[in-house]
């Protein structure tokens, strides 16, 4: 059940007394955490969708149920592990309020999240521990604004807007109206925006004790900050892999941890048949791979790498896209069943996010603790597909597979041009020393400097990690992006055999002295429910279209072909991660075949 802020009083207990069970758990040395995940961005009501799964639950719904952990006996603590999620600077405000009244009675809260963007990375500053997923990342630029004013273009194209306001202030008309603002609202936008980043400032600094010139210090270096040099300026202040948060926890407070996670949800009744949507919640869950016997399990990395859960379409659609998260859930999954054998990672993808790259790539390290893990390389594994892939133990590749492309490509789409040669003027506001960075004009020299300094340090960890998994690789003949085919990368130490996947599995089960055995793959299927969404692609369409198909992707995949439409597709999609992600592990995949 949730309580409402009319019922906290009737709940108060003395402080006192709820330390003094939170020391006798600590004696006992058992400690029971609650886990509240909060999934995407919290809304303010209940959209009369959730049978669909909009993936994000309501701000009072959280506030509550904080509330209600704050004075629930079987719980000493509370961890909150963020999922995608995004807040307001209002919604850090109440969720960090609820945060302080908790620990008012005496319990510790954490933070867990695989990276961390500005309003994450606010509300975790409530917490007592502030942890990041091992090898996630941490951005916290500042803020920065544009605002578009039209009345160039309408001019162009013979439009007049003709508007009426009443108070200097107001500003309403003048995006219509003007090439660029009028003093009154120059000085009422800024001045907003003064309060909003004073007040984001207050909020770092207080959670985390930072002085005015540590914040301006850290935000410098978190304009694309590693766990560590996030911790460094002490933005966060550890770095875990999820598998073992709980043993971290253990350690925080000496004990044996046991939890539950988000402990207050609703038990789902029995299916009732005379409902319509009573067969789609049956089939909501997604298909669970069943091991039974000796098995090789193949692990499928397919796709552009993303960060989050895999998916289908990207922008454009037609293109497959593999999520560190669902990765990661599979590997554990895996580490879990003892008839596994031994796994082959099936490779085939022209990289993506870095740091989605080094994510799958500690896991992989992780799985190699309990299986033996060896690599196969259907069509590519370039850049983070590459990455990827050295963290297994034996390479096999097709003579036609390409591999390799160990770079690093960085940067962003400079559009003022555009506006420019459209008569949209864009004024643009930064607050933040490095907040600029995202504008909408071109890096200066210094700018770039940067920008390159930060590229270089993923450079220097990639090709740390090429060297530790490759054996005798020698990086002046197979790094800074260089592309071979599988039949000539294994004289370059880049792979070990040629062979299929049918080779590897085989020749895995032979090692592990396996006669009769299964295959499993992961992950698993998705559920029934996540095939209608991507098949619907959150539109309805026009009869005679086919499901998923938008007008103009019809349209692009009869001008250039299937085969095209696919590679070119790929590629757009996997450069538009540069809207969230300023330095990409990424090759093109552009290369058609006839």
């Amino acid at each position: 059940m949730f309580v409402s802020m009319k019922m906290r009083g009737a709940l108060v207990k003395s402080a006192g007394l709820v330390l003094a069970m939170n020391m006798t758990a600590l004696a006992e040395d058992q400690v029971s955490l609650a886990v509240l995940e909060i999934n995407g961005v919290p809304i303010e009501h209940d959209s009369g969708m959730s049978w669909l799964g909009d993936g994000a639950d309501t701000l009072l719904g959280l506030v509550n149920t904080i509330d209600t952990l704050a004075f629930d006996d079987e719980f000493d603590g509370l961890v909150i592990r963020l999922k995608d999620a995004g807040f307001s600077t209002t919604q850090v405000e109440e969720l960090g309020q609820a945060i302080d009244r908790y620990q008012e009675e005496g319990k510790k809260v954490h933070v867990f999240a695989e990276g961390y963007n500005t309003g994450g990375l606010m509300l975790a500053s409530y917490a007592d521990e502030v942890l990041l997923q091992a090898g996630g990342y941490v951005s916290f630029p500042g803020m920065h604004m544009e605002e578009m004013y039209l009345a160039d273009m309408f001019e162009w194209i013979g439009v007049k807007a003709q508007m009426v306001q009443v108070g200097d202030y107001k500003g309403a008309n003048e995006t219509a109206t003007r090439s660029e603002p009028s003093a009154a609202w120059d000085q009422n936008i800024s001045s907003l925006l003064d309060g909003m980043y004073g007040n984001m400032r207050t909020i770092m600094m207080d959670g985390r004790g930072l002085s005015e010139r540590q914040l301006d210090k850290a935000m410098t270096v978190a304009w694309a900050a590693s766990g560590e040099e996030a911790m460094d300026v002490d933005l966060i202040d550890d770095v875990v892999d999820l598998p073992e948060l709980k043993d971290h926890l253990g350690e925080y407070y000496d004990a044996k941890v046991s939890w539950v996670t988000n402990p207050y949800a609703v038990k789902e009744q029995s299916i009732d048949f005379s409902n319509p949507f009573a067969f789609l919640g049956m089939m909501s869950q997604s298909e669970k791979v069943r091991v039974d016997h000796p098995t090789i399990a193949v692990l499928h990395i397919n796709g552009v790498i993303v960060d989050g859960d895999s998916g289908s379409g990207g922008m454009f659609g037609g293109g497959d896209q593999v999520g560190s998260r669902t990765i990661r859930n599979a590997i554990e999954e895996i580490i879990k069943e003892d008839m596994i054998k031994g796994v082959v990672i099936r490779v085939d993808s022209p990289g993506g996010s870095a740091i989605a790259s080094e994510i799958m790539w500690q896991g992989i390290d992780r799985l190699k603790e309990h299986k033996t893990v060896w690599v196969s390389v259907g069509g590519m594994a370039a850049s983070g597909g590459y990455y990827v892939l050295v963290g297994g133990e034996k390479v096999f590749v097709n003579p036609s597979s390409i591999v390799g492309s160990i770079g690093v490509v960085g940067g962003k789409y400079a559009i003022g041009d555009v506006y420019e040669r459209l008569h949209l003027n864009i004024v643009e506001r930064s607050r933040g020393p490095v907040a600029s960075l995202n504008g909408t004009g071109e890096w200066d020299a210094s700018q770039l400097a940067f920008v390159r300094e930060e590229m270089t340090d993923t450079y220097n960890l990639f090709t740390s990690r090429v060297e530790a998994g490759r054996k005798g690789i020698r990086l002046n003949k197979t790094a800074e992006g260089r592309l071979f085919v599988g039949s000539d990368a294994i004289g370059l130490k880049m792979a070990d055999e040629i062979g299929g996947l049918d080779d590897a599995i085989n020749d895995l089960a032979s090692e592990q002295d396996l006669v009769d055995f299964d295959v499993a793959h992961y992950p698993a299927p998705p559920s029934f429910e996540s095939m209608i969404q991507n098949m619907l692609g959150g539109f309805i369409q026009s009869p005679g279209m086919a499901a998923g198909q938008s007008q103009i992707e019809m349209t692009l995949r009869a001008l250039l072909g299937e085969q095209r439409y696919l590679s070119v597709v790929d590629e757009i999609n996997g450069m538009m991660l540069m809207r969230d992600e300023h330095v990409l592990l990424i090759s093109p995949k552009a290369l058609i075949f006839r």
